[in-house]
Order: C-alpha cells, then structure tokens, then sequence
C-alpha cells in the first residue's frame, strides 16, 4: 500500500474510530473485548484497502469484518466451554435492569417526532458532531442545537418514563 492509501486509511480511522468502537461495544458487551475486536475488524479492512473502490462502503465493510470476527471466536469459545455437575459459586450479574432501561429509553425516543428523535439518535448514540449532523439532516447547526434541545426536554418531562423508572429523578420545575 503506498504512502497516500496508508494516510487515506489513517484519517477513515481517526474519523470513524469511535462509532465503529460503539458498534464493537454492542456486539461483545465488553470494552477490552470490543478494543480487540475492532482491531481485528481494522486490519482486515486495511489488508484489503486497495480492493474497496466504493469509500462509502467501508462502514458496511468493517462492520462485517466484526461480525464475523465475532462469530467465528464465539465458535472458537463455544468449543472450549464443557457442561459440568458443579455449579460455579460466584453469582452471574444480572444486566436486566440495563436491557430494561435501554427498551424504555428506546420507547420513549419513539414518542419523539421523527426529527427530533433522529437528531437525539445521531447526536447522542452516534456521537456526532453537530455540524455533521446539520448535514446530514438538511438544517443549520443552529436547528441542530434546538431541536435537541427540544427533544431533551420532552425526555426529562416524560411520565411513561418516569413510571418505567420511578428511581431516575425528575427535572420538572
């Protein structure tokens, strides 16, 4: 790969590293795990930089490279886990109340209007900056700035919310 590949490759890296870091931590649960897995996803994208003449593929590129990483080591791991008569004695954590406040958080984000929803999505689980928001949506950063302002404020003054968890304290005046 000659010196402007490796630097092109270098910047798609630096700019999409942590929404592709975000999309690793979804499909391991674990940061450390994710790390290796989107390093692995990287260095086979990098090994086949060359060949990928659409640059607007190569998030659907990498993303596949993980999944796949991550199919084939759970393959991997699945062969060394044996069924045993001993139950270990250490407790298993319960992560239920995170998947239930993630459903709640996403049925409260579908009470948004479409825009506002789609800027609190891109703004806040895709961390975007606003400008790149602004351009993806059509609008000026300043719409940006306000319309999730908005849709922040219906969250904290949501009572569906507030009722799926009363312990989350509320912001109402």
């Amino acid at each position: 790969m000659n010196s402007a590949r490796h630097e092109e490759f270098r910047d798609y890296v630096a700019a999409r590293g942590p929404a592709l870091m975000r999309a690793a931590l979804r499909l391991t649960g674990d940061r450390a795990e994710a790390e290796d897995l989107l390093q692995a996803a990287l260095a086979k994208t990098y090994s086949a930089w060359d060949r990928i003449e659409d640059r607007a593929a190569v998030d659907g590129y990498v993303r596949r490279a993980m999944v796949n990483t991550r199919i084939s080591w759970w393959r991997r791991r699945k062969l060394e886990v044996y069924p045993t008569d001993e139950l270990p004695e250490q407790p298993v954590d319960d992560h239920t109340g995170n998947t239930e406040l993630q459903d709640a958080l996403g049925r409260a984000l579908d009470r948004l209007p479409e825009r506002q929803r789609l800027a609190v999505k891109l703004r806040y689980y895709e961390d975007m900056p606003e400008n790149e928001i602004a351009k993806v949506l059509g609008v000026s950063i300043g719409t940006v700035k306000s319309t999730v302002s908005r849709a922040m404020a219906k969250l904290r003054v949501d009572t569906a919310l507030e009722a799926d968890f009363p312990g989350i304290p509320s912001h109402r005046p």
